[in-house]
């Protein structure tokens, strides 16, 4: 990891940490409620079948991987993070709903993850992939981790399309979001972050297009979704 991408996973650390209790609360309220719609859309479209096996990278405090367990049933499902204080928030929801048993919390790096080849039926990540230190290495890992066939998903905000729409949603991302951020839960520049992460991010087609040309997926489906606010992509590793 060279210098700059140092700097900025432990500068993203720091916000995360800071900011978990908040989390929840806030996804809610900065996303209109929108962020639960997408995911069980992406689910699915994942169409987890009873027994399956997953791992959520970049997991937070545990939505997602809460859903990947109640879609297998009784498939082991691993909830990863570099947050200590997200993953206490994730293993407190998780006590709620009795699924200790099933979902495994690792702390650990999402540019190299603990497990052997070939693990998983599928690994997600949520709303992360713009905030680690290289999108195309995460990507890769979690193409290793999975079984011939098995599925990498990705739902992450994206940019829209539409002119004028694209004016209003980067206002709100630019200039109200990190208000909200510091009225609603005392933090500004943890929330000014998040509309500066997405500068640099590949809008929905290039990611697309990395998927397949340099982390080696196929039969990568792309949904774009509220008018391009929000991406889901979902590729599969070849079975050979």
């Amino acid at each position: 990891m060279n210098k700059q991408s140092e700097t900025k996973a432990k500068f993203v650390h720091s916000v995360f940490e800071s900011i978990a209790k908040d989390y929840d609360r806030m996804n809610t309220l900065l996303s209109f409620r929108r962020h639960k719609a997408w995911r069980k859309f992406t689910m699915k479209k994942m169409n987890v079948r009873p027994g399956d096996t997953a791992i959520d990278v970049c997991c937070g405090t545990c939505d997602w991987a809460i859903s990947l367990a109640e879609a297998s049933g009784s498939g082991k499902i691993v909830g990863l993070d570099f947050s200590r204080n997200m993953l206490s928030v994730g293993e407190e929801k998780l006590k709620q709903k009795g699924l200790l048993h099933q979902v495994e919390l690792v702390e650990g790096d999402a540019m190299k993850l603990p497990f052997p080849d070939d693990t998983f039926d599928h690994a997600t990540i949520g709303f992360a992939l713009r905030n680690v230190p290289d999108p195309v290495q995460v990507l890769r890992e979690m193409k290793r981790v999975v079984k011939p066939g098995g599925q990498v998903v990705s739902l992450e905000l994206s940019k829209p399309t539409w002119p004028p729409f694209r004016f209003i949603y980067y206002l709100y991302f630019e200039r109200i979001l990190p208000r909200l951020g510091k009225w609603f839960a005392g933090r500004y520049e943890q929330y000014r972050w998040l509309p500066e992460s997405l500068v640099t991010f590949p809008d929905y087609k290039e990611l697309a297009r990395i998927m397949e040309e340099e982390v080696g997926l196929c039969h990568v489906e792309v949904y774009p979704l509220t008018w391009g606010i929000t991406a889901v992509h979902i590729g599969r590793k070849p079975l050979v």
